[in-house]
């Protein structure tokens, strides 16, 4: 396994760990307890009532963000009308976005975002109390924080702070964001999705402190016929950029032994359910879920009381604090990584009936150099960087592409590098291309 994980570790570098050593435990449990004293952030409850709703928390993390960045980014509220199977009526519906712009290319974006919502057992009560202090009040806690640690420094790229409304219900928010990205021809580079970040002990009493799940897609969610297709002659089933993006944060997180480890999850999100990444994947985006390693499911979508014995309700007495910090620090340092590094190239590999591979590749704005990779077809993880080259192509003598799957990833000059974009149909962090 350490084999697996070395090529990852070794672009998975950020140029600047700082901002995550910032991290405060105590201003994430302010925050939550924050969250929480709203009553209900239920989609459906009051946005006009200045203290309970979804209306007043809305309005309070839009000033956390204000505060915390300042003149350094600007706030954007997106909004819709929605009406659906969980919203009988047509309702207001705001993303509240700071957005840090990019000191070189501001079109290339990094996105963390989670949802601000709550819900009760019966999902459609947007009057009672739902606390909601884990889904997801610690992932608007963690957006909160990276934004109070990270909008003060310069990326070269541009970082958005995303607290979303309408996830319970029906991924509205997420979809609101992806579609706002594409009416601004954002380049999007990866969105972190926080959902369920906050908790260490399950239900059945299971304590697992020491790992973050990461879900990411297999086949694109915008695959078409033509790319299947392509994929069935040549591969690509497991090399989506969302997939790549999650193999570049276990390999992030392995070179910090004081953090967490990241457990890849090979599905889009938990079984038969969903968080607001999906509408990316689906508009092509890369976009990974991060959640607790073992979830507590009397604390999740609970109406708050005692029943037989057992205590129900998403309460901040059942978080573990010290956790949502370690997965806070590994955001923070994703995202510095991210927002510094080039894009991943869009690359082709020419291997068939051939006893030596030729890879090419496009270049990237902010690139000095490339790196070359391959992996075995059955190996989860990159294996081998095989060269560094400042060139476009790469000629490989001997090498039988039948054997391996090849990626490339672009460095900068200050040595920061952007995940490995697999030289396979589907694999490229631009527009699907069904040919390889």
């Amino acid at each position: 396994m350490k084999r697996l994980l070395l090529g990852a570790a070794l672009i998975a570098s950020p140029v600047c760990a700082a901002p995550a050593d910032q991290v405060s435990q105590a201003r994430l449990k302010v925050s939550i307890d924050r969250l929480v004293a709203f009553g209900t952030r239920h989609t459906l409850s009051s946005q006009a009532d200045p203290r309970r709703g979804i209306g007043a928390a809305r309005a309070w993390a839009e000033s956390q963000l204000h505060d915390a960045c300042g003149k350094d980014a600007a706030i954007v509220k997106p909004e819709t009308t929605i009406t659906g199977k969980r919203v009988p009526n047509p309702t207001r519906l705001i993303d509240v976005l700071a957005v840090q712009r990019g000191s070189e290319r501001p079109d290339e974006v990094v996105i963390v975002e989670a949802h601000i919502d709550s819900m009760r057992s019966d999902v459609m009560d947007p009057i009672g109390d739902a606390p909601g202090a884990n889904d997801d009040g610690s992932g608007t806690a963690l957006v909160l924080e990276a934004a109070r640690t990270m909008c003060h420094a310069r990326f070269p790229s541009t970082v958005v702070y995303a607290v979303l409304s309408g996830e319970e219900q029906g991924l509205y928010g997420g979809k609101l964001l992806a579609d706002y990205a594409r009416s601004q021809h954002w380049t999007v580079k990866a969105v972190l999705n926080n959902d369920i970040v906050g908790n260490s002990r399950s239900s059945d009493g299971t304590v697992d402190d020491a790992h973050v799940r990461v879900f990411s897609e297999g086949p694109r969610a915008d695959a078409d016929a033509a790319l299947t297709h392509a994929q069935r002659l040549y591969g690509g089933e497991n090399d989506s950029p969302s997939r790549n993006l999650s193999r570049w944060l276990a390999g992030l997180a392995s070179a910090d032994p004081a953090g967490l480890s990241v457990r890849q999850v090979w599905r889009a999100d938990r079984m038969g359910r969903g968080g607001d990444h999906l509408p990316f994947e689906e508009a092509g985006y890369p976009a990974v879920r991060l959640t607790v390693a073992v979830e507590n499911y009397e604390a999740q979508h609970q109406t708050p009381r005692v029943e037989n014995g057992h205590v129900y309700g998403d309460t901040p007495d059942r978080m573990d604090f010290a956790y949502l910090a370690k997965v806070t620090r590994l955001n923070v340092r994703a995202l510095t990584a991210l927002a510094s590094a080039p894009l991943p190239p869009t690359a082709s590999v020419d291997g068939a009936v051939k006893t030596f591979t030729t890879l090419h590749w496009d270049r990237v704005p902010g690139a000095l150099s490339y790196a070359v990779w391959r992996r075995r077809t059955d190996a989860p993880g990159w294996e081998d960087k095989v060269l560094t080259t400042s060139a476009t192509t790469a000629l490989l003598d001997g090498v039988r592409a039948d054997d391996w799957f090849f990626g490339v990833s672009a460095i900068a000059a200050d040595g920061s590098a952007s995940p490995i974009a697999s030289a396979l149909p589907g694999g490229g962090y631009g527009p699907v291309l069904a040919k390889p």
